[in-house]
């Protein structure tokens, strides 16, 4: 597969709030601690949507935010990956709840909501963008899954490309079950073409099965397991040092993917 180009980044995790603050933790500069993350006001969403948007959208809107502040683009320029493991577990929750009861009455904002390209829907409205927008899922491999689909739109479609990994905390209830025990998101902005904002170069290879990744900060290392859109990290940490390097992800099926990272 040809290079890819990393244009802008985006992140939102507890202790992680913004590209911006997370470097210096990433590149070992500050320890890294965990603090629960600020509620967000998106700046793109309008109000009506604002009030109706569950916060699965609000932080996808984070992060895409926060990697749209680095890049000149405008956000009709780009295709769309948006990747989750599970969409909305606590819409899903509570329309199974309601169900359970006698009067079987779903909220109409839920329903709304519980489809798994609602971040999409809100995305197109929010920027009034046009060009294709895949929403998918693979489990703990989501990023992975959405990364690789990111690549084909670049390489393929030749269109530069917004990639959201999010996934939200898993309910009390449903956490034995889908152990999501943190929210988190992070975003890449991806382009078949190098440019003056590229922060680096990525090759991106399907391999056989490998041992993933991991932090070497043991914290670091509990948020990465915690969320499947934080399996991201490692590579984030290569971008935040500017330093080449390899990361090794979980893919689908059998085969796990290899990026090879090169800074500019």
């Amino acid at each position: 597969m040809k290079p890819l180009y990393i244009d802008a980044v985006g992140c939102c995790a507890p202790g992680l709030d913004g590209w911006q603050q997370a470097q210096a933790v990433l590149r070992g500069e500050r320890p890294y601690r965990r603090q629960d993350l600020p509620p967000h006001q998106s700046q793109l969403l309008p109000a009506n949507e604002r009030r109706r948007a569950p916060l699965s959208v609000r932080l996808a809107f984070h992060v895409a935010e926060d990697a749209l502040r680095l890049d000149p683009r405008s956000p009709q320029r780009l295709a769309s990956v948006f990747a989750s493991s599970d969409g909305d577990t606590h819409i899903s929750h509570r329309i199974s709840q309601a169900l359970a009861q006698p009067q079987r009455v779903v909220s109409p904002t839920d329903f709304h909501n519980s489809v798994h390209n609602a971040a999409a829907g809100y995305w197109s409205i929010a920027t009034q963008a046009r060009l294709p927008s895949v929403s998918l899922s693979a489990c703990h491999a989501s990023f992975a899954a959405g990364l690789l689909e990111a690549a084909g739109l670049a390489e393929v479609e030749d269109l530069d490309c917004l990639l959201v990994a999010f996934d939200v905390r898993a309910p009390d209830l449903l956490l034995p079950l889908w152990p999501v025990t943190e929210s988190a998101a992070f975003a890449l902005i991806l382009s078949p073409r190098r440019s003056a904002v590229s922060l680096a170069a990525l090759r991106v290879e399907a391999v056989t099965p490998v041992a993933e990744t991991s932090m070497p900060d043991a914290g670091l290392e509990t948020l990465r397991l915690s969320n499947a859109a934080a399996r991201a990290l490692p590579l984030l940490a290569l971008l935040a040092r500017r330093e080449p390097g390899t990361v090794l992800l979980d893919g689908v099926g059998e085969h796990s993917l290899r990026l090879d990272l090169e800074s500019l």
